[in-house]
């Protein structure tokens, strides 16, 4: 109930606020850290893009991912970067589509998501963390997170069948940087390298206990309904950006990405097939649904998943 009032305060502040003009674009930057942080390395790209485009560029910073999606619906935002659970919200049900992929900085094909203990833990291996008696504090990411939320509850909690509701003492819901209340805490490689360069003290504090498979890389997303001009012009500045100028490339390396490159919507299908997955583990541990409900719930779950694994391997291919 109070998520659903948030939600609607969200809405009606968001549509009591004034439509842009045509020459400005408003760029949602999801919350993975302070705002302070963000401003840090964000507001140098946003200055470029507004002098090299024209156009009048405002850096959007909400206090959660549902601020940025919530913007972007209601045509508050036209451009925003997100990670790719973010992004599939926002493709679903806020007239969004992905345009642009960053690029890691170090090469990689994306990032990692991790769990992350204090440094003097106790805590050493998943296993130790998953005792499930409820001594522990875990703190996961905002539900619109990919490394935060998505990835640790796919391939840690479904997979083991382990609701961290019960595992607990509390479960606690926060941006990346909320480990300092918690005995364990979800995270990213990229946030905890950019954190040794924004908050070194408090990168040095840190332990990493459990890597993830890869993730693929943040994508840029715009509304598609966005004039044609207007995406040209963030085109044409997105992908040359960083190409060949050297004060570019320090801004991006700030961001930890090389050059972007072109991406589509085509990039969720890994993190769609994640959700079902997920939806698929906490169907067949639903003891309270008729058991011909239930298997013909999975039947359908299970067919979507194969049709995306599908979907993957020719996009691979």
């Amino acid at each position: 109930m109070l998520r659903a009032l948030m939600a609607a305060s969200v809405a009606l502040t968001l549509a009591a606020t004034p439509a842009h003009a045509a020459d400005e674009i408003n760029f949602g930057i999801i919350s993975t850290e302070t705002t302070a942080n963000l401003k840090t390395i964000w507001e140098p790209f946003i200055a470029d893009m507004s002098k090299q485009t024209g156009l009048s560029v405002k850096a959007f910073y909400a206090s959660d991912y549902a601020g940025v999606i919530e913007a972007m619906r209601f045509n508050k935002v036209q451009v925003a970067w997100f990670g790719n659970k973010s992004a599939m919200e926002a493709v679903d049900r806020a007239s969004g589509e992905i345009f642009a992929q960053s690029v890691d900085s170090g090469g990689n094909p994306g990032y990692w998501s991790h769990i992350i203990v204090h440094k003097d833990s106790p805590l050493h291996t998943l296993d130790d963390l998953l005792k499930c008696d409820g001594t522990l504090d875990f703190g996961i990411g905002d539900p619109n997170s990919t490394s935060g939320f998505l990835v640790p509850t796919t391939f840690i909690f479904s997979a083991k069948n382990i609701d961290p509701k019960k595992c607990f003492k509390t479960v606690r819901n926060a941006n990346h940087e909320a480990n300092k209340l918690v005995h364990a805490a979800t995270n990213n490689n990229e946030n905890l390298e950019r954190l040794k360069k924004t908050a070194p003290d408090k990168a040095a504090q840190i332990r990493i206990i459990w890597t993830s498979p890869l993730i693929p890389s943040d994508p840029l997303v715009w509304r598609k309904d966005l004039d044609a001009g207007l995406k040209q012009k963030i085109s044409d500045f997105i992908f040359s950006y960083g190409t060949k100028d050297e004060n570019e490339k320090k801004v991006l390396a700030g961001l930890q990405w090389a050059p972007f490159k072109k991406s589509n919507n085509d990039q969720l299908l890994p993190i769609r097939q994640m959700e079902v997955n997920k939806a698929l583990a906490k169907l067949k541990g639903d003891t309270s649904m008729p058991e011909a409900e239930k298997m013909s719930k999975i039947g359908e779950l299970e067919k979507q998943f194969d049709e995306l694994g599908k979907q993957i391997a020719a996009m691979t291919k």
